[in-house]
């Protein structure tokens, strides 16, 4: 049983930084990857990050450069450092893991999000 909890959303003026984390917890047997999604309002729920356990990372086109997506194994926590954040990231952000658990049965859990609201 895993659960994950995402902190350090909050208000930030445009070119600024947020660094998000999403700490797991529960049973883990392994962990396949772990990444971010946002979803702002009105619109569908897209991938901005992900890291996979061998640490090779993946972004989206738009938050290239930008973010920085990184893992601590040993606190099973996954962090998204956002940087020269702009209007459009406003978004709800979203942990997600893709792990396997108790028989080895690969499950995917979410968080709850956390809102990011960048002014401009």
């Amino acid at each position: 049983q895993v659960q994950l909890v995402e902190s350090g959303g909050g208000l930030v003026q445009a070119g600024g930084s947020l660094r998000l984390s999403c700490a797991a917890s529960g049973n883990i047997f392994s962990i396949n990857f772990m990444d971010w999604y946002r979803q702002a309002p009105g619109k569908q729920r897209d991938l901005v990050a992900a890291i996979t356990n061998d640490g090779s990372t993946n972004y989206a086109d738009n938050v290239k450069g930008r973010f920085t997506i990184s893992r601590d194994n040993a606190k099973n926590t996954v962090y998204l450092q956002m940087n020269s954040l702009k209007s459009e990231d406003t978004a709800i952000y979203y942990c997600h893991a893709d792990y396997r658990g108790r028989l080895g049965v690969r499950t995917s859990s979410w968080g709850q999000g956390t809102q990011v609201t960048v002014s401009s």
